[in-house]
């Protein structure tokens, strides 16, 4: 089987590193790697040079992301990733197209695909995002896509609720997580000499992007700048997406981090690197899905601000707040207490155990031809019930 993975910003090649890793050992499948978008920007760091250097081949790169800071710049990008893709995808014609959660620019490849018969598979189907475009990005990819791979058993749910054969439909975990199970993460003098900060005080982490469905998409980091003002601990700032407001928002962490020296900006950090800051950091604050789905693995506290992840599910260590100084304040006040920390001794992480990418390879390498793939069947509302717990073609 031939397998295209696409991959648009290091937002998203962190969840696919290890299902690209197990794709690429796997005898029964040829895989192809394709990169796109802020990969390519030097200004979101070039991560198509940090996929190198992890000994990944690129074997197509598609220029496609306009230098904007806008809604117009969002939307013209997908359409040249369209084009670029169309001839990209009709040389190559493989057999499936593996995409990852809901990025705006994912729209583009699975466009794509469709059009060109080429079945879909889609990572993180299921969750909800609901102060962001990426939940109507997520819900048409679903759609769009013939194999699901969800991080939870709601998320599950939620894609065979909207009608999905439950033979296409697959429980794996999180990928990101397979992170902490498969490599070793740094510690913190190793840290401390490859990113060149001090890292012997107590620091926090912060991951904070715009809220493309707010009428100002930086106003979340507009309040979180003004409160850690009032922080005194050292703390360490990662650049946003690249979306509508991030130029505003990444000018801002600038001037931000040019009169405080406890705080330090980075443009892209490796992943393990920053697993490796997670891992001794305080507690994480920002709107970022990282928040959500990656800190229960770490029993991390996290503060999570806004409307940006509203609705995702949720583990014990998350202290929601709303974008307010005095609150957010409050809520990293609370993420601090020992009794708080404490209490997240036995929590239950909903996003898995660290297997994701093995268990999509495998069931990738499992699959049907193209055409069974291609012809989907709509249940009927509540048949997913019924049905949920039988096999599916070449699935057993």
């Amino acid at each position: 089987m031939k397998v295209a993975v696409i991959t648009s910003s290091r937002a998203d090649f962190g969840h696919l590193h290890w299902p690209l890793k197990h794709l690429l050992a796997h005898p029964k499948i040829e895989t192809r790697l394709i990169v796109m978008g802020a990969h390519l920007s030097p200004e979101f760091g070039s991560t198509i040079d940090e996929i190198q250097r992890q000994g990944f081949v690129v074997d197509e790169s598609i220029e496609c992301l306009l230098s904007s800071d806008s809604d117009v710049g969002m939307s013209k990008s997908i359409g040249l990733a369209t084009l670029a893709l169309s001839d990209c995808l009709s040389r190559d014609r493989p057999d499936l197209m593996l995409v990852i959660a809901d990025r705006y620019e994912m729209l583009a490849p699975a466009s794509v695909a469709l059009a060109l018969r080429i079945p879909v598979a889609h990572i993180e189907g299921g969750e909800i995002s609901e102060g962001a475009i990426d939940d109507a990005v997520r819900n048409a990819l679903t759609k769009l896509s013939h194999v699901h791979f969800t991080p939870t058993a709601m998320a599950k749910q939620r894609v065979l609720a909207l009608g999905e054969e439950p033979w296409r439909v697959h429980q794996v975990g999180a990928p990101s997580l397979d992170h902490l199970r498969e490599a070793r993460i740094p510690d913190l003098p190793e840290l401390r000499e490859r990113l060149a900060i001090e890292l012997d005080q107590p620091y926090c982490m912060v991951s904070v992007h715009p809220v493309t469905l707010a009428p100002e998409p930086e106003a979340d980091a507009s309040a979180l700048l003004a409160a850690l003002e009032e922080f005194t601990l050292p703390m360490i700032i990662c650049f946003p997406n690249a979306d509508a407001g991030s130029r505003k928002l990444i000018e801002r962490s600038r001037e931000f981090c040019l009169h405080n020296d406890r705080a330090s900006l980075f443009v892209n950090l490796a992943h393990i690197d920053y697993w490796g800051l997670l891992k001794n950091s305080l507690f994480l604050v920002g709107n970022s899905s990282s928040g959500i789905m990656e800190t229960p693995a770490l029993k991390l506290p996290t503060v999570n601000i806004g409307m940006r992840q509203q609705g995702r599910e949720r583990a014990d260590n998350i202290v929601d707040c709303p974008a307010q100084v005095e609150s957010i304040l409050e809520a990293i006040d609370l993420a601090c207490s020992e009794t708080f920390r404490a209490s997240l001794k036995n929590m239950h992480n909903p996003y898995g155990d660290g297997t994701a990418g093995l268990q999509i390879a495998e069931l990738i390498a499992g699959l049907p031809g193209k055409q069974q793939l291609l012809i989907k069947k709509s249940l009927p509302a509540g048949e997913e019930q019924e049905l949920s717990s039988q096999g599916g073609p070449g699935l057993g």
